[in-house]
């Protein structure tokens, strides 16, 4: 299955109609990816039928966020929440561990939609354990590189929360996944989702036949 994230509408109805699985909508991918606003939500809403999980990320930078931040984000998912599929935040206290009480209140306020925990968790001290808290926390999903700066180089810690740890939650591999390693990312990790940008030119515009050979790809695993 493919995600692919898309910063602004055209690029999001473009990835739906090349194959993608799943948009994940933000915005600013320079920053790494905040809140899309509402319209923008909605004019992709209007084209596509397969599942948007929007972002919820105030600002670029850590993950640590101050309270009048995290309000912020509260009311930017009861906004977006009548016409979301589902959401993705993560938010790690000063220590760089899971914040169990703000994401939990985050994932209530999001019920009954999913929710995703981000690749926040590959800033944390104790990655193992950060997947068992978010998974008390009830997100639904856990977007990882295995604590590396990409998928292919956290390849064998993926395996092992795959194959040995066996999480509750479903895990997605994401940070530098293309069509020229995610077959040998699909077979090595055995992981079920797969997050790309697909972004393969200067700005933030999907590749949509990027999108199609992954998917491609994929597609000889089902």
């Amino acid at each position: 299955m493919l995600e692919i994230a898309c910063f602004n509408a055209t690029s999001a109805i473009a990835a739906a109609q090349a194959g993608a699985d799943r948009i994940e909508l933000c915005a600013d991918y320079a920053a790494g990816g905040v809140t899309p606003s509402l319209s923008t939500l909605q004019d992709v809403r209007k084209e596509v039928t397969i599942p948007i999980n929007v972002m919820i990320r105030p600002r670029k930078g850590d993950f640590n966020y101050s309270d009048e931040e995290f309000e912020l984000m509260k009311k930017e998912m009861d906004m977006l929440k009548p016409v979301a599929s589902g959401f993705v935040f993560g938010i790690l206290d000063a220590n760089q561990r899971i914040d169990e009480a703000r994401n939990r209140e985050l994932v209530e306020i999001a019920a009954p939609l999913p929710c995703t925990f981000h690749r926040a968790i590959d800033e944390t001290v104790d990655l193992e354990k950060a997947v068992e808290t978010v998974e008390k926390c009830g997100f639904k999903s856990i977007l990882t590189s295995g604590g590396e700066k990409t998928a292919k180089e956290g390849t064998g810690v993926l395996h092992y929360l795959q194959g040995v740890c066996r999480p509750k939650v479903a895990l997605i591999a994401g940070g530098g996944v293309r069509s020229n390693n995610v077959e040998a990312l699909k077979t090595r990790t055995k992981i079920g989702w797969f997050h790309s940008a697909a972004i393969t030119t200067p700005g933030e515009d999907v590749d949509t036949e990027e999108v199609r050979t992954m998917q491609e790809v994929l597609s000889k695993f089902t």
